[in-house]
């Protein structure tokens, strides 16, 4: 691991610095530009946001981790607060993958409440596609560390595959079954894309891999025209349904955690889809503009059509329709566009995770603009 942070990794450290809450001993859920005390906290966020910031620590170096606090005590922190409070399942998952990255035990009551869903009648039934994905990352990599949930693995990557995953677009439903389920966010195929790729290397397993391959280069060919990843999908048809809002996250964080996986497995136009889809951030996007926010070493979180910065009825419309009239959205087709002036705190455990320690894409990582 490289002693010295890249520019980047340093310019997420520093915002990161912005987003610490002192008092909670953890993260914030966001920090907003245009306030006066611009950290704003949701505990039930904050936790999954911290936890998922403590996994992209994993990829510093010791003393770079070291510089940023005690990691070992926001992480108990977290989880026995995860083990009480009403969070998502998906943040379970984070726990068990965090811990492991980090080599710390995962406390005994979050352990409990973990088997207590896992054994309960019809909580499979319940799970999202972030759920599920989530969880399988978190039991691969405990697994790898030595702990024994190789069986829970194997029971829920094959429900993935089977009851998530549709054959004929290569991509993943939201949920098992509702109305609901065959409109599937960005975000549904990243975590998804991210358990089968983690499964398919520390089992030695092909067919998860040629799942994921297949899904990401379905994903690469509907990528937008200046990189951007597409929001909502329809995925019995294999569309995007709605493009907006598109994310400064998916651009540089999350979207390149599952590409550098489909780059080591041959995915053709994969390292060309991170290049592109980062270089987003830089002006090269349909509003001409810097998503960075160097005073602050942040990024702001979105670009959205005008009029839905604070409603989704309008989105929801818009994906039924396309969907009903087999029509595809574009990210071209918008009359105006605003910035979501805020920052979430996990973008930035996103770009560790993805980018920290790594020096095979300096165009992106070593770029002036981060040197601030």
């Amino acid at each position: 691991m490289r002693e010295h942070a890249s520019p980047l990794v340093a310019y997420a450290l520093g915002g990161l610095r912005r987003c610490w809450m002192t008092t909670e001993g953890r993260y914030s859920h966001r920090y907003r530009f245009d306030r006066e005390q611009p950290n704003e906290s949701i505990p039930q966020s904050d936790i999954f946001y911290t936890l998922n910031i403590l996994l992209g620590f994993s990829r510093l170096s010791e003393p770079a981790r070291r510089a940023e606090g005690d990691t070992a005590a926001v992480y108990e922190g977290c989880c026995r607060a995860a083990a009480t409070l009403p969070v998502r399942i998906y943040t379970f998952g984070m726990a068990l993958w965090a811990g492991a990255a980090l080599d710390l035990a995962v406390p005994g009551p979050l352990v409990d409440r973990i088997r207590a869903i896992l054994a309960e009648d019809g909580a499979q039934s319940r799970m999202t596609a972030q759920d599920l994905g989530m969880l399988i990352s978190g039991l691969v990599a405990q697994n790898e560390a030595g702990g024994e949930w190789r069986s829970t693995a194997d029971r829920l990557i094959a429900r993935l595959r089977d009851r998530y995953h549709e054959p004929s677009s290569a991509l993943f439903y939201n949920q098992a079954a509702g109305l609901r389920r065959s409109f599937s966010s960005f975000a549904s195929q990243v975590y998804s894309l991210l358990a089968l790729y983690q499964y398919g290397e520390a089992f030695a397993q092909d067919w998860p891999i040629r799942l994921a391959n297949a899904a990401v280069a379905r994903i690469i060919a509907l990528q937008g025209r200046r990189g951007e990843w597409g929001w909502f999908y329809y995925v019995p048809q294999g569309r995007i349904v709605d493009f907006y809002e598109v994310y400064s996250v998916h651009q540089h964080g999350m979207a390149p955690a599952f590409l550098h996986h489909a780059v080591r497995h041959g995915v053709a136009g994969a390292r060309e889809a991170i290049v592109k889809g980062f270089n987003w951030l830089f002006g090269g996007n349909e509003m001409a503009i810097s998503m960075l926010r160097p005073a602050e070493q942040l990024f702001y979180r979105s670009q959205v059509r005008s009029g839905e910065l604070d409603t989704s009825w309008r989105r929801v419309v818009r994906s039924v329709g396309n969907a009903a009239l087999h029509r595809a959205d574009r990210v071209e087709h918008q009359s105006g566009l605003i910035l979501r002036r805020e920052c979430r705190s996990y973008e930035l455990g996103w770009i560790l995770w993805s980018w920290g320690g790594r020096e095979d894409y300096p165009e992106l990582t070593q770029r002036s603009e981060f040197a601030v």
